[in-house]
């Protein structure tokens, strides 16, 4: 039988679901979710609203199966434990991975989840964090810091997991310079987390006055695309050289080149966002004369997560009040912030706050 916090079976739940695509999400009353011996019950406290999200309610990246629940930046409290769990108990704090991989396969051996041939995710393909309560399994489970909110622990999840994934990608040494063009969730915690690895200095591309006005504060250059041609500007801050490694996590292919088109040589540009646009390169002048690279990001693993956490709970990546933006657990709020995703939102990222 399985453990739990207390005797108050629920077997019924609220969840904000995605029934139909390119239509607004609902609210709905469905089946608490029911967990097998290597799998966690969690109680949500806090889920992050990410431009993914948005983008499987539009239909722009498939959702084999419907209805859904989305959500994939979890965090909350361990409810209840399956029989075989022993790496959590009932009553933690934690955040949760995403993938769910097999852990058999070649690729989840080499701890390559992403690309494993079963590979789930959770608020895509099972249902995810628009809920009182999430399941997952149990290895997918990580402890959760005091130091740390829910909030921050369950944006960290994705925008702050995915730009370690791709620093650590573009292998960023201490003392090399960074651009990184779109200073949204994934940008507010690239700027910090170049910062925690030692490198030189970064430029911050966006067209935001509030974004680059706070990249500015967090000590970047800001660069303003809608003064002038990022590329040129960077070049004019770097006497000409350009930097060493590019991150573009706005999902354009304008942005996208630039993102090369600014490299200095032997320059590693990490593409992170997502386009069905192609992308035209010089390949001499941009790419085999510098020796530059291209570097596809996808996701994150899980075993980059501890240091992630460690840096959270140690202050070196951290997300005031200021960057965050509340809503509850309800269809009307958070598809108001979905939409809002396709303008320039003045805030780093919103989170669906559950009361459970």
């Amino acid at each position: 039988m399985a453990i739990e916090v207390n005797r108050r079976y629920l077997f019924r739940m609220k969840a904000v679901r995605l029934l139909q695509i390119g239509k607004p999400l609902q609210n709905a009353d469905v089946p608490t979710p029911e967990i097998g011996p290597h799998d966690v019950l969690i109680r949500v406290a806090a889920a992050g609203i990410c431009h993914s999200d948005a983008h499987y309610r539009a239909g722009i990246s498939k959702i084999d199966t419907l209805p859904i629940t989305p959500g994939h930046e979890i965090a909350g409290i361990v409810e209840k434990v399956g029989d075989a769990v022993t790496n959590v108990a009932p009553g933690d704090r934690v955040c949760i991975h995403y993938l769910v991989r097999c852990g058999s396969c070649d690729f989840c051996r080499r701890g390559l989840e992403q690309f494993c041939q079963t590979v789930r995710m959770i608020g895509k393909h099972r249902d995810g964090g628009y809920a009182e309560f999430v399941k997952a399994p149990a290895r997918n489970a990580f402890a959760l810091p005091d130091e740390i909110s829910f909030e921050v622990g369950a944006i960290m999840m994705c925008s702050s997991a995915t730009s370690f994934h791709a620093l650590n990608k573009a292998r960023l040494k201490s003392g090399e310079s960074v651009a990184i063009f779109g200073f949204g969730g994934l940008g507010f915690s690239a700027l910090q987390l170049a910062r925690a690895l030692g490198c030189g200095n970064v430029y911050v591309v966006d067209i935001n006055p509030a974004k680059l006005a706070l990249a500015k504060k967090l000590g970047a250059n800001p660069i303003d695309a809608k003064a002038g041609d990022p590329v040129a500007q960077i070049e004019e801050a770097t006497g000409g050289k350009g930097v060493d490694v590019s991150l573009e996590l706005v999902g354009s292919a304008r942005t996208m080149r630039q993102a090369v088109q600014c490299l200095a040589p032997l320059g590693r540009a990490a593409l992170v966002g997502l386009t069905a646009e192609s992308m035209s390169l010089s390949p001499y002048t941009e790419l085999i004369n510098k020796e530059a690279e291209i570097i596809g990001v996808s996701d994150h693993l899980a075993s980059e997560l501890p240091t992630l956490l460690e840096f959270a709970r140690s202050g070196k990546l951290h997300f005031p009040a200021e960057a965050l933006r509340i809503v509850d657990l309800d269809a009307g709020p958070i598809d108001a912030a979905l939409d809002a995703l396709q303008d320039s939102i003045d805030h780093v990222r919103t989170v669906i706050r559950s009361d459970g």
